[in-house]
């Protein structure tokens, strides 16, 4: 199952959908025991809008549809691709910090550029180190634009200056848990 909704890319969006056509964020099926049917149960709230606006002016906070299998008894959800699963932080901030890392920024550096703790930078670092062959492998049998590399770092520039992290990490998504 897909937790990461692509085609939804801005709060905006996300919230016109929850309010306007929510059964887009229903999944076909239980991620847990595979049965249809999912039922709607209510939402869960994030803080999402981290833009540095009036708190009128924020978005905060932003619903999150959760579905019940009546089946196994689970719940789940889908995320639209504008909000980060398990991040508190959006796409586009671990993408800067990302881009530090991989033009050979110290962790100290990176941290003072993007005012997040060295512990974040370092976990968003070691997140990618971790998980990048796999997120390559899936990546390029989807792109093969993105071509061969000498090594992670090279392929990491590539895909970031040819995607946002949010659509890769949405590609993903289609294929493994993403974070």
């Amino acid at each position: 199952m897909n937790r990461i909704l692509a085609s939804v890319t801005t709060l905006e969006q996300h919230i016109d959908a929850v309010n306007t056509h929510p059964d887009i964020y229903r999944p076909l099926r239980c991620p847990h025991c595979e049965a249809g049917r999912l039922w709607g149960h209510g939402c869960y709230y994030r803080k999402a809008d981290r833009r540095a606006v009036a708190p009128q002016a924020s978005h905060n906070p932003v619903p999150i549809l959760r579905y019940l299998c009546p089946t196994c008894k689970h719940t789940c959800s889908r995320l639209p691709a504008c909000i980060a699963p398990r991040r508190w932080f959006d796409w586009a901030m671990q993408t800067l910090v990302l881009l530090l890392i991989l033009a050979g920024s110290s962790v100290r550096h990176c941290s003072q550029c993007s005012e997040r703790a060295r512990s974040t930078v370092r976990r968003w670092r070691d997140w990618l180190n971790d998980r990048g062959n796999t997120f390559t492998f899936w990546l390029q049998s989807r792109f093969p634009e993105l071509g061969r590399h000498p090594d992670q770092p090279s392929l990491w520039r590539d895909v970031l200056q040819n995607m946002t992290l949010m659509q890769a990490m949405a590609c993903c998504d289609a294929h493994m848990d993403v974070p």
